[in-house]
């Protein structure tokens, strides 16, 4: 797994309301046992994780990030079910009702590989929930400095998953954040974006994919998830 870039992560802490959004699909296949990959600082966690789940693990790789989870949790800012672990997939002998990679598909070089123990280490009847930036052609020097290896079209995400999975959800979001990607690449070319840039997107432009999406039937957006069902 890529090492993160700290301070993306802090900038991406103020988009509250992309947060809200995308957890809104993905938090009714999230129950029982589970384990959050990638966890980066813990950004995510309290909007996917309602205190349902029997159990959440926050996972992260990096010793800095894993520093800011615990500071959290001990703290009280991430939910009472929370805790946390150093390492990888790899590093793993349990198994887990759900598990959740939220933007760290990409910065893993053998991606099937990773979704193969991701699989393995699933409950039966469990769900592999996955989130990353969507659509090649946007890649940008932006996705190059924070190690990106790839963004993701939903025929690549299909054809990395094994065969003991089913397709329950597909789908891409933020249209509007599309077009800013889209800006990005061919008249920006940032290798990070300001925290002001971030508020404009999070509190102005992503009411337009709230309609957008729904318009468009989600046939493209920033982002891209699926979640699969181990049979």
């Amino acid at each position: 797994m890529s090492k993160y870039i700290g301070e993306e992560l802090q900038v991406f802490e103020y988009a509250k309301n992309w947060k809200k959004y995308f957890s809104t699909f993905l938090k009714p296949f999230i129950q029982g046992k589970t384990l959050e990959a990638g966890a980066g600082i813990g950004g995510t966690t309290s909007f996917l994780n309602n205190g349902q789940p029997t159990s959440w693990l926050c996972m992260e790789p990096d010793v800095e990030l894993l520093k800011q989870i615990d500071q959290k949790i001990k703290l009280g800012l991430l939910p009472s079910n929370c805790k946390s672990i150093g390492g990888t997939i790899l590093d793993l002998n349990e198994t887990f009702d759900t598990i959740i990679y939220i933007d760290v598909i990409e910065h893993i070089e053998n991606d099937r590989k990773e979704v193969s123990m991701a699989i393995s280490k699933l409950n039966q009847g469990g769900h592999l929930i996955i989130l990353v930036p969507a659509f090649n052609f946007l890649y940008s020097p932006f996705d190059k400095a924070i190690g990106h290896y790839r963004r993701y079209s939903k025929k690549m995400l299909r054809d990395i998953m094994p065969s003991e999975v089913v397709i329950k959800k597909l789908l891409y979001l933020d249209t509007a954040g599309f077009f800013s990607s889209l800006a990005n690449k061919y008249f920006l070319k940032q290798n990070e974006p300001t925290k002001e840039q971030v508020l404009f997107w999070d509190r102005f432009l992503l009411k337009f994919s709230l309609v957008l999406d729904k318009i468009f039937f989600q046939q493209f957006g920033k982002s891209v998830f699926i979640v699969v069902k181990k049979v």
